[in-house]
């Protein structure tokens, strides 16, 4: 089975229910979604992780077995006749887990996301939405709009998105991905059409410098399939600036706020419940576009979104009036909710651009009142290779708030800590609070109305912001 295993997705539906797979950190944003897909695709599907969540949770009611704990015994629940056919793995699961380790001692084969996107999508004709920013956001506007046209693609998302959840098999041919960078993971798809949102250095505990990040976006682009086509952001990822491609070698459209894209956005009006914009495509037409969601790079996401759905099949008209319901992805500027005048939104945000990038909008949407960003800094290598790019960044609020380090899969670093990334920030209204407790406990004392909280974390204090809803609660009754 060791060499065979990519048989199981030439499967037809009725022989898929007879094969397990199992997945080592199910729970996870990069398997979860996978998870969805082979259970409706009809495989059995197990996995383990290391607590329940709201992923867990939902993989169980749709079907799943799911186990808390890393165990062996996840693995053959009943015994050796009961052994999955496929063991899938996390990029975060180290490879001594016990369940690893008795998969590979019974032959059974173990594997990568980079490894299973390829046969899993083999004969989907594959969108892939790639970039240092960005990815979610564009994903799920893509999947809003193909979906709203009747179109039925399978997708998987990085996070939970209302009206589609995190992903979904499919019935047609048309299937959109997030392609992550991490641990090389997207350089298991073939694409027929690629989006790069964005091109800047990231994962640095993965790609050391620079030039390995960048190698790595041009392996995935030589992964395009022949006659297939890359949409790019000009001005976030001037791709022949930094690949040396003949031009005729792919189908090109770029796109962005500056002179000589194809696809041009001009007119841009920002205001606290709207965005709108003009857009000018090749053909010379022009669209007035409106998104519910906030920011300049949620302007360029959306942009992405529509030249790929327009290639897929999506009129364009069709096109924009559907993207005036997507209503935005999970942790990317959600707002949690309102208690006493104050609004507690909750993002992924982790990198300086990133983090730059939201509190500009969140300024744009709500010039008035007092931003509070609460920062997680995200692992110690991220911390300290980009610490010098955090001067400024907190600039559009008013006051910032910095807790420890999460580490996330990495050893713990005493040499980089949180006060570090507020002498670089150089922001004047700035508190090192180490415990997440103490955060919480700190804003519901020191948050005054007309305030805006904004939770900053790839990590875990996504947490903060429905318990700080309840202590405003509290505070005001």
């Amino acid at each position: 089975m060791t060499a065979s295993w990519r048989r199981l997705f030439q499967l037809p539906p009725a022989k898929r229910q007879r094969h397990r797979i199992h997945l080592v950190g199910i729970g996870g944003t990069g398997l979860a979604p996978i998870a969805n897909v082979l259970l409706e695709l009809g495989y059995q599907v197990s996995g383990s992780d290391r607590e329940s969540s709201i992923r867990t949770e939902v993989l169980a009611a749709a079907g799943a077995t799911i186990h808390l704990g890393h165990d062996a015994s996840n693995l053959i629940p009943s015994g050796p006749s009961s052994e999955p056919d496929l063991v899938l793995i996390s990029s975060a699961i180290p490879l001594d887990n016990p369940e690893i380790l008795a998969a590979q001692a019974r032959g059974i084969p173990v594997v990568k996301r980079n490894e299973l996107l390829g046969p899993l999508t083999a004969n989907r004709t594959v969108i892939a939405v790639a970039g240092t920013h960005g990815k979610t956001t564009t994903t799920g506007m893509i999947a809003h709009l193909l979906t709203g046209a009747g179109l039925e693609p399978g997708y998987i998302i990085g996070s939970s998105v209302p009206d589609l959840g995190m992903s979904a098999a499919g019935k047609s041919p048309l299937f959109v991905i997030e392609a992550d960078e991490y641990d090389y993971a997207f350089l298991g798809l073939n694409p027929s059409t690629i989006v790069l949102t964005s091109l800047e250095w990231d994962h640095p505990d993965c790609f050391p410098t620079r030039e390995e990040y960048q190698m790595a976006y041009g392996q995935f682009l030589d992964q395009l399939r022949p006659g297939g086509n890359v949409i790019y952001c000009q001005d976030d990822a001037p791709l022949p600036n930094i690949f040396q491609l003949p031009e005729e070698s792919l189908a090109w459209s770029s796109y962005g706020m500056r002179n000589g894209v194809a696809w041009k956005v001009s007119s841009v009006e920002m205001s606290p419940t709207a965005t709108t914009y003009g857009l000018h495509t090749p053909a010379g037409e022009h669209y007035d576009v409106q998104l519910a969601i906030p920011g300049l790079h949620n302007i360029l996401n959306s942009t992405g979104a529509l030249i790929a759905a327009s290639q897929a099949g999506v009129p364009l008209t069709e096109a924009v009036a559907l993207l005036r319901s997507y209503q935005g992805a999970e942790r990317r500027f959600e707002i949690k909710g309102e208690v006493g005048d104050v609004i507690v939104i909750d993002d992924y945000a982790h990198h300086p651009t990133e983090i730059r990038t939201t509190l500009s909008a969140a300024r744009a949407a709500y010039p008035d009142r007092d931003i509070w960003a609460v920062y997680q800094p995200h692992t110690y290598s991220r911390t300290r290779t980009f610490l010098g790019e955090f001067e400024g960044v907190f600039a559009a609020a008013d006051q910032l708030v910095v807790t420890d380090i999460y580490a996330a899969r990495e050893p713990q670093d005493p040499t980089i800590n949180n006060l570090q990334v507020i002498a670089a920030s150089r922001h004047e209204q700035a508190h090192a609070i180490d415990s997440l407790p103490q955060v919480l406990d700190y804003l519901a004392s020191h948050v005054q109305p007309h305030s805006v909280v904004l939770i900053l974390s790839a990590g875990t204090a996504t947490w903060i912001g429905p318990e700080l809803l309840k202590a405003l609660e509290r505070r005001n009754a």
